[in-house]
């Protein structure tokens, strides 16, 4: 059975860090594209980043994310993370991840047709 499963959320102060965890059971993700999505309510689900399957392309969704959040895969662990820092409360939201049917050198959190495997989601909640 395909299955993704989100981890490291939580309550953080702003200023904080998380490191989110998306670990794969049913499939290797060693060479599949994934990506890291979020949903705050009321709000559309974002793209936030994803890795393309031979780890070269990574695609942050903008400038505010880009240089906070990095995301990287262990293959040795089925596992792909998403480090947060200098976390803002704009950041709370259920954060999700998903793998894309996508050429091994690409990856696009655009094209979300593409993400045919989601996981439930862990909750982000930045507040003092």
């Amino acid at each position: 059975q395909v299955q993704l499963v989100e981890s490291g959320g939580g309550l953080v102060q702003p200023g904080g860090s998380l490191r989110l965890s998306c670990a794969a059971s049913g499939f290797s993700l060693a060479s599949d594209a994934i990506g890291w999505f979020r949903q705050a309510p009321g709000r559309d689900r974002e793209g936030i980043s994803c890795i393309s399957g031979n780890d070269k392309l990574t695609s942050y969704g903008w400038s505010g994310v880009k240089g906070r959040f990095t995301i990287a895969r262990d293959s040795a662990k089925n596992t792909v993370y998403l480090q947060m820092n200098n976390l803002e409360p704009e950041d709370t939201a259920i954060y999700i991840c998903a793998r894309a049917r996508a050429a091994y050198s690409d990856c696009s959190i655009h094209r979300q047709s593409e993400y045919s495997d989601w996981g439930q989601g862990t909750q982000v909640t930045v507040s003092s």
